[in-house]
């Protein structure tokens, strides 16, 4: 998958490229990026790329003339373009899923009061809200969009590494341990250094039904039969 990520800040993207998990998948060919700097499309001298609302207000706004040459230069109508906004529609992980089933994405980095609406309503296929709050950078709301997504990919991660984190099955994920078996005075579950398999999978499961109760009780709702009836058993669970 290749992204292509529009942005006036291209720094902010470009570290996060060359790190980590991300920067193997670069190397092996699983992903590919391209940063483009929305001001060098800019045809004035000043480089601008922002201006006062119509209608009055606070804030600038992104100007539609050199984000669309920006689009044009990536050949966004082409590709599924994506702008991060906290008006849009709410990012969870059936959504990464069906992004990555994508070959390129295209994404705008807003900033300030926004983009143009014009640029949204030509270009943009997902208007993407990656949670209930505002940034002030579409930079790092980019970011999570792609980190959800690449690591989805085949060749990433291992089948294993994915298969029982939170929100896998409408659950959270269990809690995880290491060495050393006793730190500060607490153990590590009895359970988990048995070598019984089964055992351990049932462990893990009822902390996910358990933690799912606690932290997201909207979550619940979408159990099995299995996990359901291991909440019920959660009642005198102690």
């Amino acid at each position: 998958m290749t992204f292509h990520v529009l942005t006036l800040f291209p720094d902010i993207i470009e570290g996060y490229f060359r790190d980590s998990i991300m920067a193997r998948a670069v190397d092996k060919g699983l992903v590919g990026y391209e940063l483009v700097n929305i001001r060098d499309y800019s045809t004035d001298r000043h480089r601008s790329v922002d201006d006062a609302p119509y209608g009055g207000g606070a804030g600038m706004v992104l100007m539609a003339d050199p984000l669309a040459r920006a689009l044009d230069a990536v050949e966004a109508q082409g590709r599924r373009t994506i702008y991060p906004s906290p008006s849009g529609r709410l990012f969870n992980a059936a959504y990464a899923t069906e992004l990555a089933a994508e070959r390129e994405l295209v994404l705008i980095c807003g900033r300030y009061e926004g983009i143009d609406q014009r640029i949204i309503e030509s270009y943009v296929d997902d208007e993407i809200c990656v949670g209930d709050y505002v940034l002030s950078s579409g930079e790092v709301a980019a970011l999570v969009i792609v980190d959800a997504v690449y690591r989805l990919l085949r060749g990433v991660l291992t089948p294993e590494s994915l298969s029982e984190e939170s929100f896998t099955g409408g659950l959270l994920e269990y809690p995880q341990y290491t060495r050393p078996e006793a730190f500060r005075g607490q153990r590590v579950p009895d359970v988990l250094l048995s070598g019984h398999h089964e055992r351990i999978r049932r462990w893990r499961l009822m902390q996910r039904v358990r933690k799912t109760e606690k932290n997201r009780p909207d979550l619940i709702r979408k159990l099995g039969a299995e996990q359901r009836q291991l909440l019920d058993e959660l009642k005198d669970f102690d």
